[in-house]
């Protein structure tokens, strides 16, 4: 792994880009960054879900997954009718309803209150365009962005904790597919703790993949072997 300004980068088969998200989002989680109720905001905590969504997994591949998930991240963020669940027919009736009390209030000479909701149906067309552009644009973007768009640029992933981007960069011979994996962490102090604790990942490297307990009573029934002793138990331990 190097490490730099610009973040932490492995260059690798996909193997190798798999473990490096997976060190990365063991180490936030470490630092407890998926907790809200924690040191940490909630918003950070929403972070961190969209980044473990994001990062590549083993039985995905790039050109497929990890492409759709980056057309799906890159969305255009939603504008203020759409977030409060209004159609752009929607505002534009609002938009009507307002003017029309407006020409009102100009007849019964309260022309203040004339005036606030003219206003208020101006900010309603401008609302209603904004989310139609919006929607227009999004119709076209998923097909933009993973057709073109991935041909000239890296995958990128970008929120308020992680920004990373993958890319396939050459066939190395018999080594196969060969990608770089470069992910920074967006606040400093939170970056140098992650960089801490993936500095104490590579001194257990050789425990890293040993998360599942091995079965051995099932090969002990099978074999009629007696099974290794475990580092706790001396019970069953010889001496020469």
């Amino acid at each position: 792994m190097e490490e730099s300004i610009s973040g932490f980068k492995i260059r690798g088969d996909w193997g190798d880009v798999v473990e490096h998200g997976e060190r990365i989002t063991r180490a936030l989680r470490d630092a407890g960054v998926h907790d809200p109720d924690g040191d940490f905001e909630a918003r950070l905590a929403r972070a961190f879900e969209e980044w473990d969504e994001w990062r590549p997994k083993a039985h995905e591949t790039l050109e497929s997954d990890v492409n759709e998930k980056t057309a799906e991240q890159a969305h255009v963020e939603e504008g203020k009718g759409e977030k409060a669940g209004k159609r752009p027919d929607q505002d534009i009736k609002t938009a009507g309803e307002k003017l029309s009390e407006s020409y009102e209030q100009l007849e019964d000479d309260d022309a203040e209150a004339a005036v606030d909701n003219w206003k208020e149906s101006i900010d309603y067309v401008a609302r209603a365009a904004d989310s139609a552009g919006r929607k227009a644009l999004r119709r076209v973007e998923d097909t933009v962005y993973q057709n073109v768009m991935t041909q000239l640029a890296p995958y990128y992933f970008d929120n308020e904790l992680i920004s990373a981007n993958v890319q396939q960069s050459t066939r190395n011979g018999n080594n196969g597919e060969q990608f770089v994996f470069e992910v920074n962490v967006n606040d400093d102090v939170l970056k140098a703790d992650v960089s801490d604790r993936l500095a104490e990942f590579d001194d257990e490297i050789d425990r890293w993949h040993v998360e599942v307990e091995k079965d051995t009573e099932a090969a002990e029934a099978i074999e009629g072997a007696e099974p290794p002793p475990k580092p706790d138990d001396t019970s069953r331990s010889t001496t020469n």
